[in-house]
């Protein structure tokens, strides 16, 4: 007798345990499998900060999450149905989120005496009552996996390694997921090492079963494919790596080669990874001993005329500061990409903050400025990565591109764009020494651009001011007002090739929120359940920070109340309100190193709003 199949349009599963139980591992196979079957997905991978946290304690909980859906969806979950806790500090620390009634899978081998104590627990929240409300499973992952891989030449402690395919088994048996592309990653992954690829597959193979097999849940769930998607090849993306894709699109688009100075950091030092393997595109990655040569050597590469590239997080940002007014002064294209963590200092490396933006803008000394723009979601990483490469080299401009750990790590379907569809910007280098001048500007203020050793086109360039004319050096007090002037109209001008942000929903209203970076999600997703409701609320989120988009003003002046929810202390709100004196903007902020969700945005609007609070 077959299981009950129970169709669902979207469900959220929280993969819970220590930091070697492979979760981050489990959760990116379940969500590479999930592509493959046609859902819309995000995900949310949340790690520790410590690099090897105490083994079982609360501070060494790996968590993924993924929110998978037959319909389009903008966050990775509210709150999960499915909770798979491999040990007590993985379920004391992530049980309060779940929804009611919902799905716990317990690994009952880690829940001794011992582990209770490690997790800082007085009794067994299995037996204590701590869980009515949910339906809990209770089953011995570690003595399950060993019974199955009793035939192998591992030793016990690597057939333990195996228990989260054990687990990843259930959990594609329970939401009929096919095991197919896991056994085939599993091959090329332990290509050298038969024995493991073995090993994990039969792991796979027996939670599978045994779920199938002993009826451990009430029913099998289905969750159908999004129907009507636009046509088109598509492939899960990490927002890190849709970022790299997009750098060196960005470089081929201009006409240029890409060349990438950085040091590692989390978390951007997967984009530093991908780019490594892109030699075929004419990508050139060298990683330096620090933050200041990573830049340093991404300037010099834009000198010698290929489109220099750094990236960091924002303890980087801040020793790459001195370099990057050299970019300014210089006028040298040069893309900066900052993957903002929760700071300050160190901080919560591994945790999310969108803080860096003040810094981004005006972190320099004296008059610097540049353009400054931010990625909404991991697919959205690659075009703001080629608009970043078009802006600097179209104004010859340093500029920083945002993004965040939420979006670095976090993974969705994206549609591959048509390399031969999108549009170039070719960079014209000056190469006739007629009437040439360093510092003679086009309609877009940018200087021209000429490679070092072109005949009869020698210059200088450096950090002392040079004269708005001839580019020697200059001291004189007028020209130095005329050069900063021109620098900062150069950057205002960029205002003129942007659009005005688009509106989701009414172009008037009680509510307009105006989102930024990774909280396009969740503003969105809150948004329009208050739509759904007879709410008059609109959302708008802005990509480019510096300059602001022309129309604002326009837009602002048609609500009653405007309200900038934010993952730090109200930046973006601060820069709002000095630009646009005449409106007022309301700030919601949040500095836990988790992001919104859309359930709390909903509550916080409705609560400013003095409507009744639904769920």
């Amino acid at each position: 007798m077959s299981s009950e199949l129970i169709r669902q349009d979207d469900v959220t599963i929280r993969f819970a345990g220590d930091s070697g139980d492979g979760m981050q591992l489990t959760g990116t196979q379940f969500t590479e499998t999930t592509a493959k079957v046609g859902n819309d997905l995000a995900t949310f991978p949340d790690y520790p900060s410590e690099i090897r946290a105490p083994v079982g304690t609360r501070a060494g909980v790996s968590v993924y999450q993924i929110h998978f859906s037959s319909r389009d969806i903008y966050t990775p979950g509210d709150a999960p149905s499915v909770l798979v806790a491999m040990n007590p500090a993985a379920l004391i620390t992530n049980y309060k989120d779940l929804q009611p009634g919902s799905i716990i899978l317990a690994n009952t081998g880690a829940f001794t005496e011992k582990d209770l104590k490690k997790a800082e627990l007085d009794s067994n929240p299995l037996t204590d009552g701590t869980l009515s409300g949910f339906r809990v499973i209770q089953e011995d992952i570690n003595a399950r996996t060993v019974q199955a891989l009793a035939e192998t030449s591992l030793g016990k402690k690597d057939v333990l390694r195996c228990k989260n395919f054990y687990t990843l088994g259930m959990m594609y048996w329970l939401f009929s997921r096919p095991i197919e592309p896991t056994l085939e990653w599993l091959n090329v992954k332990f290509a050298k090492k038969p024995e493991l690829a073995d090993a994990n597959a039969r792991a796979l193979k027996a939670g599978y079963n045994y779920a199938e097999l002993l009826r451990l849940f009430q029913g099998r769930y289905e969750v159908p494919k999004v129907e009507n998607v636009p046509k088109g090849f598509y492939r899960n993306v990490m927002g890190n790596e849709a970022l790299a894709i997009g750098l060196a699109a960005g470089a081929q688009l201009a006409g240029l080669k890409a060349f990438l100075g950085s040091y590692p950091i989390t978390p951007a030092t997967d984009i530093l990874q991908y780019m490594s393997l892109m030699k075929n595109y004419d990508v050139v990655t060298c990683q330096m001993e620090d933050e200041i040569a990573g830049v340093c050597t991404a300037i010099g590469a834009s000198f010698a005329g290929r489109l220099g590239m750094t990236t960091t997080s924002g303890p980087g940002l801040a020793l790459k500061t001195e370099a990057i007014g050299l970019a300014v002064i210089t006028e040298l294209p040069l893309v900066i990409v900052d993957v903002q963590r929760a700071g300050p200092s160190t901080g919560l490396p591994t945790k999310v903050e969108q803080a860096d933006l003040l810094q981004s803008m005006f972190g320099r000394n004296s008059e610097a400025p540049l353009p400054v723009l931010s990625c909404a979601t991991p697919a959205d990483a690659f075009e703001c990565a080629v608009e970043a490469c078009r802006i600097a080299t179209q104004y010859m401009t340093p500029v920083i591109l945002l993004s965040d750990n939420y979006i670095a790590n976090g993974a969705e379907p994206w549609k591959l764009p048509d390399m031969d569809k999108l549009e170039k910007f070719p960079v014209k280098f000056v190469t006739d020494p007629e009437g040439f001048s360093p510092y003679k500007r086009d309609d877009k203020l940018a200087r021209g651009w000429a490679k070092p050793g072109t005949p009869g086109l020698a210059h200088r360039i450096g950090g002392l001011e040079k004269d708005s004319l001839t580019g020697n050096v200059s001291h004189d007090p007028d020209n130095h007002q005329v050069m900063v002037d021109l620098r900062l109209a150069k950057v205002n001008g960029v205002a003129d090739s942007i659009p005005t942000p688009e509106l989701n929903g009414a172009e008037s209203g009680e509510l307009l929120v105006v989102a930024w970076g990774s909280t396009y999600g969740a503003s969105r997703a809150a948004v329009e359940r208050l739509q759904r409701d007879g709410v008059a609320a609109t959302h708008m989120h802005m990509r480019h920070l510096r300059p602001f988009p022309h129309g604002l003003a326009d837009i602002f002046r048609k609500f009653k109340r405007i309200i900038v929810p934010e993952l730090n202390m109200g930046q973006l709100a601060f820069v709002l309100q000095s630009e646009y004196p005449e409106f007022r903007f309301e700030k919601y902020n949040k500095v836990k190193g988790k992001p919104f969700q859309a359930r709390e945005l909903k509550a916080h609007f409705e609560k400013i709003l003095d409507l009744e609070v639904k769920s």
